[in-house]
């Protein structure tokens, strides 16, 4: 490291952070991609009740800290000859550092929405609105058929009502569910 011994102390405290901060993200982007990196950053490093919190990912983590030390790091490094400054140079090498932590947030997030269980569950169907598509006898003296949208698909499924008949092209609602048929009634 004789290249690092000759610049001002600044630029070596920068360089230093910046240089196993990058091989250990180097190293978990890695890991991530060939399947060595199973929590993503979504624990915490340490034990303690966050139970509470609505965030998805654990604020204090390996993985954060290594986004913020690049941030800060590089930072420090490309705007050097820029700003003179020192606290300045340091105060936007911080905010830039949690600006790479806040983005891995948004990325996590955005990540975790493709996760979303959009399976049917006929449980889904109750108190929604269905458009008649086979005529439903009266009094469950027989099933007809429904279309109703749960979770943006369509689904023919059988109905049945406790009411009169209900012709095709009518709107009904979904009152209940009785053995994987849905008794409906009309609006």
């Amino acid at each position: 490291m004789e290249i690092l011994e000759n610049l001002e102390p600044l630029l070596r405290t920068f360089w230093f952070v910046a240089i196993p901060s990058s091989v250990i993200f180097i190293i978990q982007t890695i890991l991530t991609f060939v399947g060595g990196d199973a929590s993503d950053g979504l624990e915490a490093d340490f034990d303690g009740d966050l139970s509470g919190t609505e965030t998805p990912f654990q604020l204090f983590s390996l993985r954060n800290l290594i986004n913020f030390l690049l941030g800060f790091s590089w930072t420090g490094i490309s705007f050097y000859e820029t700003i003179s400054n020192s606290l300045l140079l340091i105060f936007i090498s911080l905010v830039v550092g949690i600006l790479f932590v806040y983005l891995f947030f948004i990325i996590i997030n955005q990540v975790q929405k493709l996760a979303e269980d959009n399976s049917f569950k006929i449980t889904d169907t109750l108190h929604k609105t269905a458009d008649v598509y086979l005529t439903i006898p009266e009094n469950k003296s027989g099933k007809g058929k429904i279309m109703i949208s749960v979770k943006g698909a369509f689904h023919e499924l059988d109905a049945m009502t406790e009411n009169e008949k209900i012709p095709s092209g009518k709107v009904v609602k979904v009152i209940r569910i009785e053995d994987r048929i849905l008794i409906v009634e009309t609006l």
